[in-house]
């Protein structure tokens, strides 16, 4: 497989980790939140805002990188 073609599947499994870490991050989110830390919660759920908004853009690009099957 040529180091071009590696590249559409490397970003898809960066994708997957960072979609992974997210929901973890989120979980911890959660039980600060239930911990009674709601500005901290609240400041977690900003950084993470950033991962939904990038997610349509990331998903499209990748569509138009990965080779047909």
């Amino acid at each position: 497989m040529p180091n071009s073609d590696l590249i559409p599947a490397l970003l898809y499994k960066l994708n997957e980790n960072q979609l992974a870490l997210e929901a973890a991050i989120m979980e911890i989110t959660i039980w600060v939140e239930q911990q009674g830390s709601s500005e901290v919660g609240g400041n977690i759920r900003g950084a993470l805002e950033i991962i939904t908004l990038n997610e349509e853009f990331i998903n499209a690009s990748l569509t138009e990188l990965m080779p047909p099957e």
